[in-house]
């Protein structure tokens, strides 16, 4: 009888903390609403900490709608209720407004939130108008760069850019695009926030609290001690160095080794003076100052499938053989990650190169060095591709000779080169290798700046003004005559426009190492860079990406690609994806059955017909992470090597609440003071008069005796 009570009262004790919670969960739901959004974030390198930081239990502000610049000045001077947190459309939030709010908001500003989208938006980059300027080429006895001009911004690489993904802030900003959220806001202020300013602290308000604190902090070198401190017991992460994968590719297959052992190569392992190459190169990554939001489509989409339509068209043009080239030249593709970051990927290489270590030495092939280099094509920003600067450190006869013949093959493209010789060189790959050695023969392609989004938001597909035309029935990797083109695409498409570049590109190459023309008629195809921008800009759910992907595989995502390099363990979408492209544009398919298409070179994919095909692919990934990771002792101050690396953060939220006035909560504070000065008072009068209040009551210490007794 007594068990079935105390086990009825077990029960009604659950059921009722149950019921306690569920009421607890719909209590917080009532008072909580979520906000989704992308959130700024801390960056840190060798001397310094950028980005975003919410304090460590979050920040917490009432909502303020910022709708012109005089909005600002009710927050900047003696706010009724601070701390706030203003609304900002993108048209406000600029250097001058959001350093304003830094400098002079310390005690009223809590939280900043991007609302909206571009719609009053005439320039938006914030990157520096010098981009990378403490890691190319240095002006002499300075840490500066000696290819921009950063006291003036007109003939700078990014004359838009204002500066502020290099900035700290004191206080988390939450970019919100979605409308729905943004009038949920809107709506939330004009009810509770936008009348009677002055009566603000005698109310409840809208208010917003953020919760993205950044673990790292001071400076890259500060962070990682912290991190490897022999007491740090609880094995904390403060920060991760930025890190991914460089891809690379040959055109045409490279010897192995004959005293290669067992798939490694051996100590006596050394280069082959005799082997060149030409070496073709891009970037593969972008930034922004808020997380997951990066498409880079003008600021490095572009020379990316520019890069990608030349090695297709490359392929199709030359012989099959290497043999059969007038000058024996094998052609070296590489795309580079990390390069928005202190060139991170193209310092890592020229870290290799020198050290014997590119390609590593589980490739069984000879190790590559500036000698075997020939020419370097360093592909950079082309925004405006009628006019093609080609840019070179010093005047040479086959830059010269290259820009001649560039000219003579694009004269159908409508495309201009011009060549540019001296220290005002873009801020593009080639300045890592140019900085190890000055007579390196790198040559920069690359337009005058017109990206007013650079290393921004948006930086998008409207950006870049692509439209998907979706020729799903055709052969993309055919090469196809202008006149075909023009029947699919606009003359002033952006796909024809890359296709006329890539082409001129692959003509002057095809005439410089075949010595005549093309083994097959035809130009680049405008369908494989209309895929190629579709996949990367608008989803990687493409067709693209199905054919090079395994027989049966998940298709991709219903979004682009992330291209921010990131850190290690984290999505490396890009590196991936470039993988596999690399590997199916510069292949050959081999009859083979799909088991016995293994081990590497040899890779089985759907290919476009969606059956499975065998391929004989040359592409590899080497590291993209910063020699001054590596090296002991590094000084971290040097400038010599990137020093990027990305803050820990344990969640990234945020909420809209109704936040009590100040009266409320000064006047809750103070009853609860008095209740418990009442109960101390209390207890207090309770125990001193306990032999009255409990005369005849039998004590603790009476119960002991008697059970002893």
């Amino acid at each position: 009888m007594y068990l079935g009570l105390i086990s009825l009262l077990i029960l009604l004790a659950i059921s009722l903390n149950i019921a306690i919670a569920v009421e607890s969960r719909r209590v917080h739901d009532k008072i909580y609403t979520s906000i989704s959004g992308a959130s700024c974030f801390r960056r840190l390198n060798g001397t310094h900490q950028t980005g975003c930081s919410s304090s460590q239990y979050g920040s917490t502000g009432a909502l303020h709608l910022i709708q012109v610049v005089e909005d600002f000045e009710f927050l900047l001077r003696n706010p009724p209720a601070p701390p706030y947190a203003p609304m900002i459309p993108p048209h406000l939030f600029t250097r001058e407004n959001i350093m304003r709010l830094k400098e002079q908001g310390t005690s009223s500003i809590s939280a900043v939130l991007l609302i909206g989208g571009k719609e009053k938006v005439t320039q938006f980059s914030h990157e520096l108008t010098c981009p990378n300027r403490y890691s190319g080429l240095l002006l002499s006895e300075s840490n500066e760069t000696a290819t921009c001009d950063t006291r003036n911004p007109e003939n700078a690489w990014n004359p838009w850019g204002s500066g502020l993904l290099h900035e700290d802030f004191p206080f988390p900003i939450l970019y919100i695009s979605d409308e729905d959220e943004v009038n949920k806001l809107k709506s939330c202020f004009e009810k509770f926030n936008n009348y009677d300013y002055e009566g603000h602290n005698t109310r409840s308000l809208c208010s917003v609290e953020l919760q993205q604190f950044m673990v790292g902090a001071v400076s890259s070198e500060v962070c990682i001690r912290r991190t490897n401190f022999l007491n740090n017991l609880g094995s904390t992460k403060y920060c991760d160095p930025l890190e991914g994968s460089n891809v690379y590719a040959t055109l045409y297959p490279r010897n192995i080794q004959p005293n290669a052992v067992n798939g490694q190569a051996n100590e006596t392992n050394i280069t082959d003076e005799k082997e060149k190459f030409i070496l073709i190169t891009c970037r593969m990554d972008t930034a922004s100052m808020f997380d997951n939001i990066a498409l880079g489509a003008m600021d490095s989409l572009t020379g990316y499938v520019t890069l990608m339509s030349i090695a297709s068209t490359l392929k199709q043009y030359l012989p099959s053989n290497s043999s059969n080239l007038t000058k024996k030249t094998n052609i070296l593709f590489v795309i580079f990650n990390g390069e928005s970051y202190d060139y991170i990927g193209s310092q890592r290489f020229v870290f290799d190169m020198e050290n014997f270590d590119f390609p590593s030495a589980s490739t069984q092939r000879a190790p590559i060095t500036f000698e075997n280099i020939e020419l370097m094509i360093d592909i950079g920003v082309l925004d405006e591709i009628s006019t093609i600067n080609v840019h070179t450190l010093n005047k040479t006869d086959k830059a010269e000779e290259f820009v001649r013949v560039l000219n003579s093959q694009s004269q159908n493209f409508n495309i201009n080169y011009q060549l540019n010789v001296g220290n005002n060189i873009p801020p593009t790959s080639a300045q890592s290798f140019l900085r190890k050695m000055k007579t390196f023969p790198a040559i920069i392609l690359n337009s005058k700046p017109q990206n007013k989004y650079y290393h921004s938001i948006y930086d998008n597909a409207a950006n870049l003004n692509f439209t998907y035309y979706n020729h799903t029935e055709q052969n993309y990797t055919k090469l196809i005559s202008t006149e075909e083109a023009l029947q699919l695409f606009p003359a002033e498409s952006v796909q024809m426009k890359i296709r006329n570049a890539s082409t001129s590109v692959a003509l002057a190459l095809t005439q410089i190492l075949f010595n005549q023309g093309p083994k097959v008629k035809g130009y680049a195809s405008p369908l494989l860079i209309d895929e190629l921008l579709h996949c990367f800009l608008e989803a990687a759910d493409c067709r693209l990406f199905k054919d090079i992907s395994p027989v049966n595989s998940l298709p991709g995502p219903p979004f682009p690609p992330m291209r921010y390099i990131s850190v290690l363990m984290s999505p490396q979408d890009a590196s991936g994806w470039t993988y596999r492209l690399m590997g199916f544009l510069l292949s050959d398919e081999v009859d083979t059955p799909e088991e016995k298409c293994a081990p590497l070179p040899l890779q089985w994919i759907a290919g476009p017909k969606g059956v499975g095909e065998c391929r004989h692919t040359t592409n590899n990934y080497t590291y993209a992470l910063s020699p001054a990771f590596l090296i002991d002792n590094y000084d971290w101050k040097s400038g010599e090597y990137s020093t990027w690396t990305e803050s820990t953060w344990t969640k990234l939220s945020a909420r809209m609440f109704l936040r009590p006035s100040r009266v409320h909560e000064i006047v809750t504070l103070s009853i609860g003071i008095v209740v418990l000065i009442i109960s101390f008072c209390l207890m207090y009068i309770i125990s001193s008069r306990s032999e009255v209040l409990f005369e005849g009551a039998t004590s603790s210490s009476d119960a002991f005796s008697y059970n002893a007794l």
